[in-house]
């Protein structure tokens, strides 16, 4: 085994000098993501500024069978990029180019390391936009590698359908594309929906090519509150039904919308509520809102206010966007513990309600917010971490949660990923088909040397 003086000076032949780093600082820096789990540090953090590099990094890796972790910006929710068995941290941040715009074709070349406010600010010279919104300003490698999602999935979908094609660098050094630029393939199997989720297990992306938008003509948005969070979840199925052209509605609970009016010195409505955001064109758009008045009016809508202005529009999404904010700001020396889960839209109110209550039993602060629209929801929890009775019942409400929508035929995250917080669960949600994961791992990175121990965690007798 090599000593972190021999690492370094391997990793010295392959790099530049000022590209590779022992600082404490700077591993301090890669030992941790916005978690609550227990941070580790690599022994040593790279910054390559080429797929060349990257492939020369795993490369050596391989040689010496080092641990490496890839690592964007760190906003990673479930440990992902918490390096447990230290090694090598490759960052990605100086590959931060936007490659190719091919507007015609509604595509985006990028390297991993872009972020998506820097992707959208070059798209906008073009009329268009990324649609994939996770709330932090995540880089584009790191949301393909947990198949990030968000407020816009229920009209654009997922990370997974945005992706065209991923350059790769395998756990041996080599570089693989895994589509093409064509819209549809019928040929081989398919590699983008393999690679994209698998949080850094199966390869380091190095370039992605991405399906990008028009800016919608006119954009209208509106905040309906209501008397409970069933009556809200039903007229969003209401709203759906209908085949109103919805990009965005968020459910925000009682708690959190007290929350959003202390942090943001608003005056919203204290009471269950939908964000929602309407594209398309003006006339069009004032027909279907128009419905969408009477849909709600069905359930109880207890008012509705709606906003056009470009400035109204950024303070309402800021509004729940800054909503973990809002709870860390009003709970000083707290930790927010955040998790996720997806049902059936038809369980959604049944399942915030089952996690409400459970909130409640266990006497934890926090709010329940969702992505409805495709019935993911959120928890956020305050917890002392310093308090091991506050930590145990965090982790019983999220056994809760996570058990209740297993039962509804859901799964453990929809969106935040599994990294080291959900794995437990993986046999359980999955339960033969993880044998065939774990396969699939061992054929790629047979050392198991990509962040290892995290999403699959393969037995070590088969390593």
């Amino acid at each position: 085994m090599l000593t972190t003086e021999e690492l370094v000076a391997s990793l010295k032949s392959v790099l530049p000098a000022e590209q590779v780093s022992i600082n404490e600082t700077i591993r301090e820096q890669h030992g941790k993501d916005e978690s609550y789990h227990t941070p580790s540090l690599p022994d040593v953090v790279v910054f390559p500024a080429s797929t060349e590099e990257v492939s020369k990094i795993l490369k050596l890796a391989s040689q010496y069978k080092v641990p490496v972790v890839p690592f964007g910006r760190g906003t990673s929710l479930e440990g992902h990029i918490i390096p447990y068995d230290h090694g090598i941290t490759i960052d990605f941040s100086l590959m931060n180019k936007v490659l190719e715009v091919r507007e015609n074709d509604f595509l985006v070349r990028v390297q991993p390391g872009v972020t998506r406010t820097q992707l959208n600010k070059e798209l906008k010279k073009y009329g268009l936009f990324f649609s994939v919104d996770p709330g932090a300003d995540a880089t584009l490698g790191g949301m393909a590698a947990t198949n990030a999602s968000g407020t816009t999935a229920v009209r654009y979908g997922v990370m997974r359908d945005q992706v065209r094609d991923l350059e790769v660098v395998l756990a041996d050094g080599t570089v693989i594309h895994t589509g093409n630029l064509a819209e549809k393939s019928s040929s081989g199997l398919h590699l983008n929906g393999l690679f994209v989720g698998s949080e850094g297990t199966l390869g380091c992306f190095t370039e992605l090519t991405l399906r990008v938008y028009g800016i919608p003509e006119y954009v209208m948005a509106a905040r309906a509150s209501f008397p409970s969070v069933q009556n809200a979840v039903s007229a969003v199925v209401g709203i759906l039904q209908a085949g109103i052209p919805v990009a965005r509605v968020e459910l925000v609970d009682e708690p959190s919308m007290k929350q959003v009016n202390l942090f943001n010195d608003t005056n919203y409505k204290e009471q269950p509520t939908l964000f929602m955001e309407f594209h398309g064109n003006e006339a069009g758009l004032k027909q279907d809102v128009e419905f969408m008045k009477e849909i709600v009016a069905d359930y109880q809508c207890e008012g509705i206010e709606y906003e056009t202005d470009q400035a109204a529009l950024n303070q309402l999404w800021e509004a729940r966007h800054n909503l973990a904010y809002a709870f860390i700001h009003g709970y000083p020396g707290k930790k927010m513990m955040t998790t996720d889960v997806c049902v059936p839209i038809s369980d959604l109110g049944a399942a915030i309600d089952n996690a409400r209550e459970a909130l409640n039993k266990l006497d934890l602060p926090g709010g329940i917010v969702g992505h409805v629209g495709d019935g993911n929801f959120h928890a956020l929890i305050m917890i002392d971490m310093n308090n091991p009775e506050e930590i145990r019942k965090s982790e019983e409400f999220n056994e809760v949660i996570v058990i209740d929508a297993l039962e509804r035929g859901g799964t453990c995250t929809g969106e935040h990923g599994v990294g080291v917080g959900k794995q437990k669960y993986q046999e359980r949600e999955h339960g033969q088909s993880l044998q065939v994961m774990e396969r699939i791992k061992l054929a790629l990175d047979p050392e198991n040397l990509l962040n290892p121990n995290k999403l699959i965690k393969v037995k070590r007798e088969l390593v």
